[in-house]
């Protein structure tokens, strides 16, 4: 049974705030501290010690619980001994968030900042998807119907919140990171709008497969699945995998389940097609699109 973490109710500056995208920044911020901790080899009790501040406040930080103080960040900063680049991306995480804390209304567009902040934060991630398209690997049109279509929601909410998703897009050029996706063909047959969206969200995967730095496959439906798919995942860093649910996200660092879902990556990817088998596929897939298309012309 996967594990999320409870339901929460954040304290910042004397104020309770809602369990929604706010708690996704905290939840961010915790992330990288609890990362730059175990790079430093130091134990949550011994950056406390370091740091001068109560060990229950570096334990808060990491979960979620506490949106840290400036001083606190200065003291646990100079604990790490962080470099330049290091610091920067603390307070460029902690400057979204109190942003946030003071104007952010939540809604879809929150949700996507904060999960774009979780996509630039890492140096590298593993995807399985068995129902959609991933949200790195998706064309604008598929995005804004993947954040809306089945939903009640504001349309300039999900506007926003496509535009944000597409943008973190871009850090699937940037060199030193490295992504590995691994779909199954019924991810890619899951169509949403019409079959010429599609037409165009397949030239979007074969594009993306080329990247030198982006390993991308596809399980067959004709292949024999080594497990059940019964959800997708991302594994961030090796340290954290977030599983998208209908309600929200939930955001598993234990190493049982870390090991869980590395283990059916890596059995998914090694029943996966890529390269040119990989483009044979999708051009079978899209010759059954057009077929698609041509029929609803008739």
């Amino acid at each position: 049974m996967i594990r999320g973490e409870p339901a929460l109710r954040i304290m910042a500056g004397g104020r309770t705030l809602g369990v929604d995208d706010r708690q996704d920044r905290l939840r961010e911020l915790g992330e990288l501290l609890r990362r730059l901790r175990k790079s430093a080899g130091l134990t949550g009790k011994e950056l406390a010690q370091r740091a001068g501040v109560a060990q229950p406040t570096i334990s808060r930080i990491e979960t979620g619980q506490l949106l840290p103080t400036p001083e606190t960040v200065d003291r646990v900063s100079a604990a790490l001994e962080l470099d330049e680049a290091d610091r920067g991306a603390l307070d460029a995480l902690l400057v979204r968030l109190r942003d946030e804390v003071s104007r952010l209304k939540g809604g879809l567009a929150g949700r996507e900042a904060a999960n774009a902040a979780r996509v630039r934060s890492a140096g590298w991630m593993a995807v399985f998807s068995s129902a959609m398209v991933p949200p790195l690997l998706q064309t604008a049109e598929y995005a804004r119907l993947a954040l809306t279509i089945g939903r009640e929601v504001d349309e300039d909410d999900a506007a926003r919140a496509a535009a944000v998703r597409v943008e973190a897009q871009a850090t699937l050029f940037e060199v030193g990171r490295k992504f590995a996706f691994v779909l199954t063909e019924g991810a890619v047959r899951t169509w949403p709008g019409s079959p010429s969206l599609m037409l165009a969200q397949l030239d979007r995967l074969a594009q993306v497969a080329t990247l030198p730095h982006v390993r991308l496959g596809v399980v067959p439906w004709r292949t024999e699945a080594p497990a059940f798919p019964l959800h997708g995942f991302t594994i961030f860093d090796g340290s954290v995998s977030v599983v998208e649910s209908l309600t929200g996200d939930l955001t598993l660092t234990e190493t049982g389940d870390l090991e869980a879902h590395e283990e059916v990556f890596e059995a998914f990817a090694g029943a996966a097609l890529y390269k040119d088998e990989l483009r044979t596929l999708l051009a079978e897939i899209a010759a059954d699109y057009r077929a698609l298309e041509n029929h609803s012309a008739n």
